[in-house]
C-alpha cells in the first residue's frame, strides 16, 4: 500500500505540474491575442476574462493526454535515475505491477478527459459563440472604445465617445455623424451631446442611443442650408434587429445532438472526442517502458524520443480526423485502427523486458 501511494502520488504530482505549466503557457498566448482583439474593439473588454475561461476546456482536450504522458516520463525517469526503481525491483515490485498501478490512474484521467471532450468542451464552445454574438449585437453598448471613431452596428452612423463609464452604460461628450440611405432624400446630420446612454428594446432587439443636452446639425448635399436644433434629449436607433447567429462548428454541438447528425464531418468529430480519452491509457502503456533510463542518462534521457513518438501519434490522429471528414476513411473504421496500432506498440514495449518475452527471444536465437 505504501508503494502504491508513493508511485501514484509521484505520477499524479508530475502530471498536475505539467498540466498547469502547459496550460499557463498556452492560455497566456491566447490571453494576449484576446487582449489585442479587445484593444482593437473587436470584442468588449468586459468579456475578456469570460472568453479566456471558456477557452480552458477546449485547451484541456489537447493538454490532458500530453500531461499524462509527460508526467509518467518525468516521474518514473526520476525514480530510475535515483536508482529507486532498482530497489523496488529487488524487493519484488515488477514493471508489470508498476504498469497496472499507472493504468489505474490513467483510467481516472481518461474518465476526466471523456467528461471534458464529450460534455464540457462542447458546452464551453457554444457559450463562447453566444458571448461573441451578444457582443456583436450589443456593439453600441459594450464595444465603444473611448477616443476612437467607430461605425454603429447598422453601418449608418459613426460615433465618437470621449469617455465611457466603468459599467459601460454612461457616455460623455458624444459625437455622431449620420447619413441618409434614402436616394429620394439624401442628407447627413451631425449630433453632439454632453452625455448619452444606450438602451435596448427587449421585444424587438432594437438598440437606441439616447443623448442628453446637445445640438443637431442637419442638411443635404444639394444645398448649403443647415438646420440647427438644440435638444435636451435625443433618441436615435443604431441597430434594427438582433445579429444573425454565427455559423456553428461541430465542436459546439452537444454529444447527443452530434450523434443525430449523419455525415462524415459529424463522424470525424465523434471519433475525435472519444479518441482523446482512449489515447490516455494507450499512451500510458507506451510511457511506462520508455521511462526506463540508466542512472547515467539522467531522468530526461529518453524524453526526446518519447516526445517524438507522442507527436507522431497525435499527428496521425489529426490526419485520420481529416481523412474521415473527406470520406477517405470509412466512418465505421474511424480511428480504431490507430488505437489498435498504439495499443500494439505499447504492448510490445511492455512485454519486451518480461521474463517470458526474454525466454521466447532466447528460444528463437537458439534456433
Amino acid at each position: 500500500m505504501i508503494i502504491f501511494r508513493y508511485l501514484i502520488g509521484e505520477v499524479f504530482r508530475s502530471q498536475l505540474a505539467v498540466f498547469l505549466i502547459l496550460t499557463t503557457i498556452i492560455i497566456s498566448q491566447r490571453f494576449v491575442k484576446i487582449l489585442a482583439d479587445a484593444s482593437e474593439g473587436e470584442i468588449p473588454g468586459q468579456l475578456v476574462m469570460s472568453i479566456v475561461a471558456l477557452k480552458l476546456p477546449q485547451l484541456a482536450v489537447i493538454i490532458l493526454p500530453l500531461s499524462a504522458f509527460l508526467g509518467i516520463l518525468v516521474a518514473y525517469g526520476r525514480i530510475y535515475a535515483d536508482s529507486e526503481m532498482t530497489v523496488l525491483h529487488a524487493t519484488g515490485v515488477s514493471e508489470w505491477y508498476i504498469t497496472r498501478l499507472t493504468l489505474l490512474l490513467s483510467l481516472v484521467m481518461a474518465l476526466l478527459a471523456g467528461a471534458v471532450t464529450l460534455y464540457l468542451s462542447p458546452w464551453a464552445t457554444e457559450q463562447e459563440y453566444t458571448l461573441l454574438e451578444r457582443a456583436e449585437s450589443d456593439a453600441g453598448l459594450f464595444s465603444l472604445v473611448p477616443g476612437r471613431f467607430q461605425h454603429t452596428s447598422n453601418e449608418k452612423a459613426v460615433i465618437f465617445v470621449q469617455d465611457v463609464s466603468r459599467s459601460g452604460n454612461a457616455l460623455s461628450k458624444v459625437f455622431v455623424a449620420q447619413s441618409s440611405d434614402n436616394p429620394a432624400n439624401p442628407g447627413h446630420a451631425i449630433v453632439y451631446a454632453q452625455s448619452g446612454a444606450v438602451k435596448e428594446d427587449p421585444q424587438t432587439g432594437a438598440q437606441m442611443l439616447q443623448l442628453q443636452q446637445g445640438r443637431r446639425y442637419a442638411g443635404d448635399s444639394q444645398t448649403a442650408a443647415y438646420e440647427i436644433t438644440e435638444f435636451g434629449s435625443y433618441l436615435m436607433q443604431i441597430r434594427e434587429q438582433e445579429v444573425e447567429q454565427r455559423r456553428r462548428k461541430l465542436g459546439s454541438l452537444s454529444t447527443p445532438a452530434l450523434l443525430q447528425e449523419n455525415n462524415a464531418e459529424a463522424a470525424a468529430e465523434w471519433h475525435w472526442r472519444i479518441a482523446i480519452p482512449l489515447s490516455i491509457p494507450i499512451l500510458t502503456l507506451i510511457a511506462v517502458p520508455l521511462a526506463r533510463v540508466n542512472p547515467r542518462q539522467g531522468k530526461f534521457g529518453r524524453l526526446l524520443p518519447a516526445l517524438l513518438l507522442y507527436l507522431g501519434y497525435y499527428a496521425l490522429m489529426i490526419i485520420a480526423r481529416s481523412a474521415i471528414e473527406d470520406g477517405k476513411i470509412p466512418a465505421e473504421w474511424g480511428m480504431w485502427w490507430l488505437h489498435l496500432l498504439g495499443l500494439t506498440v505499447g504492448t510490445v514495449l511492455i512485454l519486451r523486458n518480461r521474463s517470458s518475452a526474454q525466454r521466447v527471444r532466447a528460444w528463437l536465437a537458439g534456433r
